[in-house]
């Protein structure tokens, strides 16, 4: 997030929607004091279905910019604008015309008590109009979690826990752990996810379960990825392979399930048990992580990374329990097993379903040898 130099010009950008959303209206209502009655401020809807459409809002934002208030001061609000992408929309000559001349009627300095006030999920920010904002205007930028990226699950595990706690939940066990993998990353729908789940426990019952999540909580793909690797921690063959054979079904690639679900388990399993056998704490997250930060480093290279440095400790803890259903040489097999079939669905023309079940019935094999 970057804020520039106060003006009486504002920009809330940014790929997360619901943040996007969110923060505009609170500085909308700030701007106003909360008294927009409909004709001291003006809010343009800034959806266009096309290039003329996208020139006419930006002619109108401009009208309204130039039009001195009756009253005092005026905020004028260009909302959820949607033709600042690199779009078919964004790169028409007529929308650019518009744009061009929002951004001559900003940089020519608005009138005295004038505030101008943009929200936008997405803006090209190779073109001129966001070198301007970021120049000539206090920007806020807000974009969704990168879940490519090692560690991703504590970011959205503060998000989580901020926004239950301001409707007074508290989540128990693996509660919160398996809603992060549920709900997914966009701020919109941790909080639609957590109202729904705060309207049905009720005012009496705060605690929230992993029970409740399951109910409550609809599988996004990184849940199914999650959910697939929890059933077989957990010996459950059956789920995980009704689970592959949905995703199958809906298109979803063999390898591609063999590489985001079932090797990543398998591998954090193996190190987690390691790890479970150096009796660190494995009950609280952040005793568990600081455990691991305080091992020798050599001890520590060989666990997965995270690119800006330090142990991915996330995915190991969520493992820790399912490990307990292993020995260290039935995680040996069952690595030798995920080969063997990632090799098999690479090189080979077998049915990919076919080898999927096979290797899950190895894995959850594994888990019943004790």
């Amino acid at each position: 997030m970057a804020v520039k130099a106060s003006t009486n010009i504002y920009a809330i950008v940014g790929s997360d929607d619901g943040r996007v959303k969110e923060e505009a209206l609170r500085l909308h209502r700030e701007l106003t004091g909360g008294n927009d009655d409909g004709f001291t401020h003006e809010t343009i809807e800034g959806t266009a279905d096309n290039s003329e459409g996208a020139f006419q809002i930006c002619r109108s934002v401009v009208e309204a910019l130039l039009t001195l208030p009756f009253f005092g001061e005026k905020v004028v609000w260009l909302k959820n604008a949607s033709f600042l992408l690199d779009d078919v929309t964004g790169r028409s000559e007529r929308t650019l015309s518009g744009v061009e001349s929002l951004k001559s009627c900003l940089e020519s300095g608005l009138p005295n008590g004038i505030t101008f006030l943009l929200s936008a999920t997405g803006i090209d920010k190779r073109r001129a109009f966001w070198k301007f904002l970021e120049k000539g205007a206090q920007v806020k930028a807000f974009d969704k979690i990168d879940t490519s990226r090692e560690g991703w699950q504590e970011e959205v595990a503060a998000v989580v826990e901020k926004k239950a706690k301001e409707l007074g939940l508290r989540f128990e066990g693996d509660a919160l752990e398996l809603f992060v993998m549920l709900a997914g990353e966009a701020t919109r729908q941790i909080g639609n996810e957590l109202e729904k789940i705060d309207l049905y426990l009720g005012p009496d019952r705060r605690d929230v379960t992993p029970d409740d999540v399951r109910r409550m909580v609809p599988l996004s793909r990184a849940g199914v990825v999650f959910e697939i690797g929890n059933a077989l921690q957990n010996g459950h063959a059956a789920r995980a392979i009704e689970l592959i054979d949905q995703q199958l079904e809906r298109g979803e690639n063999a390898i591609g399930l063999m590489r985001a679900s079932i090797i990543p388990t398998v591998r954090n399993l193996f190190m987690a048990k390691v790890l479970s056998d150096k009796k660190l704490p494995t009950r609280n997250y952040r005793d568990f992580a600081s455990a691991i930060d305080r091992l020798p480093e050599m001890e520590r290279l060989w666990l997965p990374q995270k690119k800006a440095g330090g142990v991915n400790v996330y995915p190991l803890f969520l493992c820790l329990r399912g490990a307990e259903q292993f020995t260290l040489d039935g995680l040996r097999g069952a690595m030798e097993s995920a080969l063997k079939a990632d090799r098999s669905l690479v090189t080979t023309g077998l049915d990919h379903r076919l080898i999927l079940h096979r290797l899950v019935a190895e894995i959850s094999a594994a888990a019943r040898k004790r």
